[in-house]
């Protein structure tokens, strides 16, 4: 089947989370990916939202974290404190699935300003809860379109603590979580290398070559010993994750 690099880039970001997993959602690109998982291979997925919407399970993906779809479907709510101080810092949390605007080759994440603090090129939503997510859950996956202005060499502003300068950076920062272990792209599937933390390609969807991810890297790439091929998405994925945006655009008015 036809499919485009969004596509393969939201399936393969999905097969990364297990049914087992309580996961943190993130808006957009990562909301699209649990909620694909939940709805194919992992359909005892907990998804909780930054709002306090625990086991929530939205027929159509949210605008925000406060749109009312995740606590009409949500198996209980409650207040943001809690969910913060009780559910996130308890280390209640399998996964947290995080965007960004831009990424360093440690996975140190920037939603804050593109250009000086103080007179920036761009001003970005900001970090929210990304900051105390990224420390916190168990693990971390990142899901990011590449692109030279993304991939950066250095950030304009660390919002969110990665694997800092590599390395044991984490734990000699006290943060005992094992921080990012899962970087998706619409153009390959990064992971830490064990000692240096720096991310490294690990699997390239297809169609992909060497040559594109480096053209989209703002750093010398760097591969595992044993590189895979990233499976094709099936006709089961690409029609339920189809159906959830048409059922969205609906919702929201974008389509008749």
């Amino acid at each position: 089947m036809d499919y485009t690099a969004n596509e393969m880039m939201t399936i393969a970001a999905a097969r990364a989370l297990r049914n087992s997993d309580i996961c943190f959602v993130g808006i957009g690109m990562p909301s699209a990916a649990c909620n694909l998982a939940r709805l194919t291979h992992a359909p005892d997925l907990t998804l909780i939202y930054e709002s306090g919407t625990i086991a929530t399970k939205p027929d159509v993906l949210p605008l925000s974290i406060g749109d009312g779809e995740l606590c009409d479907t949500a198996l209980t709510t409650v207040s943001v404190p809690e969910m913060f101080r009780y559910w996130l810092q308890g280390g209640r949390f399998t996964v947290g699935f995080l965007g960004g605007a831009q990424i360093d080759r440690f996975a140190n994440l920037n939603t804050t300003v593109v250009g000086p603090y103080d007179k920036p090129k761009t001003r970005l939503p900001g970090g929210g809860g990304a900051p105390e997510i990224s420390s916190a859950c168990g693990e971390i996956f990142i899901i990011m379109r590449q692109a030279p202005r993304s991939f950066v060499a250095k950030l304009d502003f660390v919002t969110s603590f990665g694997h800092g300068e590599g390395g044991d950076h984490r734990a000699r920062m006290g943060i005992a979580t094992k921080g990012p272990t899962k970087l998706i792209t619409d153009l390959a599937v990064f992971e830490p290398d064990p000692a240096s933390k720096e991310m490294t390609v690990t699997s390239i969807h297809p169609g992909v070559t060497r040559e594109q991810i480096a053209a989209n890297t703002g750093w010398l790439v760097r591969y595992a010993p044993q590189v895979a091929d990233t499976a094709a998405p099936t006709g089961q994925e690409l029609s339920v994750l189809r159906e959830l945006h048409a059922r969205t655009a609906r919702a929201h008015g974008d389509a008749a």
